[in-house]
């Protein structure tokens, strides 16, 4: 049973309980980093009709896509293995009807997110837009893709898209505490806002380390524990894309995807061994060293470059000492009501 001051459970119990067949799930990495064994997962647990939002859709949209777990697509870019006349999962997807897609530009897709994140319900874009087919061609959201409305300031017509708020955010870390508190360094993109626009959050981190490290560097603490509500310890999480400060891209086996991947059997294929041949990611790593040596992994394994330590000492950790006394004034809470109450500053 989980300690209920723990979030930690397994990728198949987070997927199981925090993702539910038709939801938006988001997939917070950028390109780099990107959470692929909670991709994996999702895909063996075959979740249905999901609407998935990715702002760099290669691999771990293909898969998502190949395995029919989604019917709605929202991206910036996707990945066509072969060109048009070539393959792809989404390419054979928008083909055949199964897959619908609405396109934004980066900004607009992180516009979108941003405004869920602060609970907006919209948020300004570039008017420059309604020029191009982003503008004038719309999928499943219609006319709610964009909407013009009228500045209140300056009068002059403006282009707003709606705010995102996905039900589920899966998003991989390189460390985090078993409350959930996330760190992640390296190029952020929409890694932050995706997450923190999101219902729900299910963090995969390389390691699970103690709290005390998390307190000693807060600036790479991108998602706070309160708003998590998965934690899972994934070594090689990611892989085949990198982390930094664990691991590189590993070319030849995201090389090898991109080529299966250009055909709808050649993709069925590299699935079948890789996502639902592999029961877990440990699995998974077990089967690339047999069939690739140690060595290859080893390769990739990123050589340690530190950055400078800051300091976040203090002369102490909170104004009361360890009597209760408030340390500038020497006096208990109890106290400090007294004094406040005679003098009739305290108010009910």
């Amino acid at each position: 049973m989980i300690n209920p001051k723990s979030k930690i459970m397994t990728a198949k119990e987070a997927i199981s309980r925090f993702v539910n067949d038709g939801d938006q799930l988001i997939i917070g990495n950028y390109t780099v980093s990107t959470c692929a064994e909670l991709v994996f997962e999702v895909a063996r647990q075959q979740k249905k009709a999901l609407t998935l939002y990715s702002q760099s859709g290669i691999f771990d949209v293909e898969i998502l896509v190949g395995a029919g777990c989604v019917d709605k697509l929202i991206s910036t870019y996707v990945y066509r293995a072969g060109g048009k006349e070539g393959g792809s999962a989404v390419e054979r997807s928008l083909k055949d009807g199964s897959l619908s897609m609405e396109d934004y530009t980066n900004f607009q897709y992180n516009a979108r997110l941003m405004a869920g994140m602060h609970g907006f319900s919209f948020m300004q874009v570039p008017e420059g837009s309604m020029v191009t087919d982003l503008f004038k061609r719309r999928s499943f959201m219609g006319e709610g893709k964009y909407k013009i409305i009228r500045c209140p300031y300056t009068d002059k017509e403006i282009l707003t898209v709606p705010s995102a708020n996905p039900d589920v955010c899966i998003v991989h870390v390189q460390r985090a505490d078993k409350y959930g508190n996330a760190q992640y360094w390296g190029a952020m993109g929409s890694v932050a806002a995706a997450a923190l626009s999101s219902k729900r959050i299910i963090v995969s981190c390389e390691e699970i380390v103690d709290h005390e490290i998390i307190k000693s560097s807060p600036h790479l603490t991108i998602i706070p524990a309160f708003r998590v509500d998965a934690v899972v310890e994934i070594p090689w999480g990611a892989h085949p894309s990198e982390v930094v400060g664990y691991y590189n891209l590993d070319k030849v086996a995201y090389a090898l995807f991109l080529m299966s991947d250009m055909t709808g059997d050649g993709l069925k294929a590299w699935m079948d061994q890789w996502v639902f041949g592999c029961p877990n990611r440990h699995a998974y790593i077990e089967k690339y060293m047999a069939e690739n040596g140690a060595r290859t992994i080893d390769a990739i394994r990123a050589k340690a470059y530190y950055s400078a330590p800051a300091n976040y000492g203090s002369a102490f950790d909170s104004c009361w000492d360890n009597q209760g006394r408030e340390r500038t004034m020497g006096v208990t809470m109890e106290e400090l009501n007294t004094i406040l109450e005679e003098r009739g500053l305290l108010r009910g």
